[in-house]
């Protein structure tokens, strides 16, 4: 084998072990928020506190904040069950290059008698050990007409 070669094969090593771990990162950044999601349509306030970091930041579509874990699982505790039928749909997890994760989904629930269906981008990024360090939500509204 030529020196270049064999240079050429050692300098792809780290490469491969960078791209090895960024897929078990993303892979375990996307069973954080399966987690996460599954603990919000179950209510389940302990299993959706385990998924975020202490510090965790939230800003709302209407750029309203809720900060800390805490504070974060009680604000949702408050507003989940009190949506009558609520459901949650996932339908795209994309992660970005600088680790964080676009989620596009729809929240659904009954009002005044009519079933209403929010479509919504949210942005998370993740801290350190995984945990959800940052949620960002935006509605996605049709064109006025």
């Amino acid at each position: 084998m030529s020196k270049s070669r064999a240079a050429s094969r050692n300098r792809a090593k780290p490469i491969s072990k960078f791209r090895a771990a960024s897929r078990r990162r993303a892979k375990s950044i996307r069973e954080v928020l399966e987690r996460y999601f599954a603990a919000m349509r179950a209510r389940d306030w302990d299993a959706l506190a385990e998924t975020l970091a202490e510090d965790v930041h939230r800003t709302g579509p209407f750029l309203d904040v809720v900060q800390g874990r805490e504070a974060y699982v009680k604000f949702l505790a408050g507003v989940i069950p009190a949506l009558e039928n609520y459901a949650l749909d996932v339908a795209r997890i994309r992660a970005l290059e600088d680790g964080a994760v676009l989620v596009e989904l729809s929240e659904s629930m009954d009002r005044g008698g009519r079933r209403e269906t929010h479509p919504e981008a949210l942005l998370f990024e993740f801290d350190r050990d995984g945990r959800i360090a940052r949620v960002d939500i935006f509605i996605k509204r049709p064109p006025r007409p």
